[in-house]
């Protein structure tokens, strides 16, 4: 193959390809940014049962006739909260109700869908249709990426002492319960907003992955978000592009282009803790013997 300027040039003259860009970069930071949250919360699955959770509310926001983004943020925050109180109303552990509530809401929203004779598309629902995106599209998923990053910005930084250590939040004063549920409101938003662009199950990635690079390779929280937004942008550059020349769909290769920085991330924390412990090493035994 030859690596012209045509090459790198031609995704970029399509209309449709930079509507792909674009709408990926709207999402990249408050995706990025709530991942790193949620990985050091142990938020994972959480993000994970939100994002299944939202198909019954897009279907029966459908059969209503109301706007897609309302069901789907309804459902969602149906989910957490619904989560939230199962999990402090039974023995159960949360992990457990986490994996009945989402998979229940998900089968409803497949029968929903069965019986429903719609013009939605499933795999679009799933996937994304990241190549068919339009300016209102656009413009919903920028507004709905304001509004979160908003709301990251200025409770930053009791969002990451809440983070850190909850008890040490509310003793200092900070109303854990109103951060708690906002987070939970912007993860929802975000998770309608990226639908989209990479689908329910496609938008999981965005919630894990990037936190997961940036605890792997970063030792600070600023760090971590640095990390995590790059990990983003640069996973959306190389899979957009590899899948217009390769003839893919750009949001499963932009995911596969996540998971490999992961492991790369992975084997590079582990060379890096193996030289820490071999330094040391080195060190008690120098000051042993001195």
């Amino acid at each position: 193959m030859e690596f012209s300027v045509d090459f790198f040039l031609d995704p970029f003259r399509f209309a449709y390809m930079q509507k792909a860009f674009l709408i990926t970069f709207l999402i990249a930071i408050p995706m990025a940014a709530m991942s790193s949250l949620m990985v050091l919360k142990g938020w994972s699955l959480l993000g994970d049962a939100m994002s299944h959770a939202v198909l019954p509310g897009i279907v029966m926001a459908y059969v209503a006739g109301l706007p897609l983004v309302i069901g789907a943020f309804a459902a969602g925050l149906f989910c957490a909260v619904a989560t939230g109180w199962l999990s402090a109303n039974s023995r159960v552990k949360e992990d457990t109700v986490m994996g009945i509530v989402f998979s229940g809401m998900f089968g409803l929203g497949v029968v929903l869908h069965v019986s429903v004779r719609s013009s939605l598309h499933l795999d679009h629902i799933l996937f994304g249709d990241m190549l068919g995106v339009l300016w209102s599209d656009i413009g919903a998923t920028a507004l709905l990426a304001i509004l979160c990053g908003g709301f990251l910005l200025v409770k930053w930084r009791d969002l990451v002492a809440q983070a850190f250590d909850g008890l040490h939040a509310r003793a200092i004063g900070l109303k854990t319960g109103l951060l708690h549920y906002g987070l939970l409101t912007a993860i929802a938003l975000m998770i309608v907003a990226s639908l989209k662009a990479v689908g329910i199950i496609l938008s999981i990635a965005l919630l894990v992955a990037p936190g997961a690079i940036a605890f792997l390779m970063a030792r600070t929280f600023t760090g971590m978000l640095t990390v995590a937004v790059s990990s983003v942008i640069l996973s959306a550059l190389i899979g957009i592009f590899a899948s217009f020349h390769i003839d893919s769909e750009p949001a499963p290769t932009m995911v596969l282009c996540l998971t490999a920085l992961f492991m790369v991330a992975m084997v590079l924390g582990q060379v890096r803790d193996a030289r820490a412990r071999r330094a040391s090493a080195s060190d008690r035994r120098l000051f042993g013997k001195s």
